[in-house]
C-alpha cells in the first residue's frame, strides 16, 4: 500500500482520468507544464507489435517529462507517464484524429472482443522502470445510430479506441477481463507497484 509519507512524483500526461486515478490511491503528484508529452511521436512503426509500441511510447513520454524537469531546473523527483492502445485484431487503435475515424474504430469493436494495453513508465536519474497491463473487453453489437449518438456526446474525442469505459460507453461492455483502471488509462496495481519500488530503493533517488 502506498504510504501517506511517499514523496510526490511528476505526472507527464494531459489526461484528467490519470490524475483522478492517482488521487484515488493517494499518490501526490505535480503536473508537468500543461501536461502535454512534448516531442513524442506516437505513430506506429511498421510491423511493430502492440506491446512493443505501448512500451516505446510510455518510456518516451517519461523521458520527455524528465527532460522538462531538468530544463526547468525543477526539484528532482520521478516522472510517471503512461500510454494506452486498443487492439482490434492486429490493428493498434490510438486516439482518433476526427469523428469519422472514431466511427470506424467503434465499428471495428462492435460485437467483438478486443485487447487494451496500458504501459506505465517511471523515469528517474539514469533509470527507467516499466510495467504493462493487459485487459480484454467485449462489446455488444452497435448499430450506426448508436455510434452516431455516442460520438455526438464528445466522449470519444481523443480517447484510445474512441471510447471511455468510465463514461457512457460502459453500456456497450458485456464483459471485462483484467484491469478496469488499466482500460481507463492508468492501471493502479502496476502503478502502485512501481511507486513502491521507489520507496524501497528500486530506482535511484539522486539527481542526474
Amino acid at each position: 500500500m502506498i504510504s501517506a509519507e511517499a514523496r510526490p512524483i511528476y505526472l507527464a500526461s494531459r489526461s484528467p482520468r490519470r490524475r483522478t486515478l492517482l488521487e484515488q490511491i493517494g499518490i501526490r503528484y505535480t503536473l508537468l507544464g500543461d501536461g502535454k508529452e512534448d516531442g513524442v511521436d506516437e505513430s506506429v512503426h511498421a510491423d511493430e507489435a502492440p506491446a512493443v509500441y505501448v512500451e516505446r511510447i510510455a518510456r518516451a513520454k517519461a523521458d520527455a517529462g524528465w527532460a522538462q524537469v531538468h530544463a526547468g531546473k525543477l526539484a528532482p523527483a520521478p516522472v510517471l507517464a503512461a500510454d494506452t492502445a486498443v487492439i482490434a485484431g492486429h490493428r493498434i487503435l490510438g486516439r482518433p484524429a476526427e469523428r469519422a475515424e472514431a466511427a470506424r474504430m467503434l465499428g471495428l469493436l462492435s460485437g467483438t472482443t478486443h485487447e487494451v494495453l496500458t504501459g506505465v513508465a517511471l523515469r528517474s536519474a539514469g533509470q527507467s522502470m516499466f510495467a504493462l497491463s493487459r485487459s480484454r473487453v467485449t462489446f455488444r453489437d452497435l448499430d450506426e445510430g448508436e455510434i452516431r449518438a455516442y460520438l455526438a456526446t464528445g466522449e470519444a474525442d481523443d480517447k484510445a479506441g474512441a471510447y471511455a469505459i468510465q463514461g457512457r460507453a460502459a453500456q456497450f461492455v458485456i464483459s471485462l477481463e483484467g484491469s478496469y483502471s488499466g482500460v481507463m488509462g492508468l492501471p493502479l496495481y502496476e502503478t502502485a507497484q512501481l511507486i513502491e519500488r521507489i520507496e524501497h530503493g528500486g530506482i535511484d533517488r539522486a539527481d542526474a
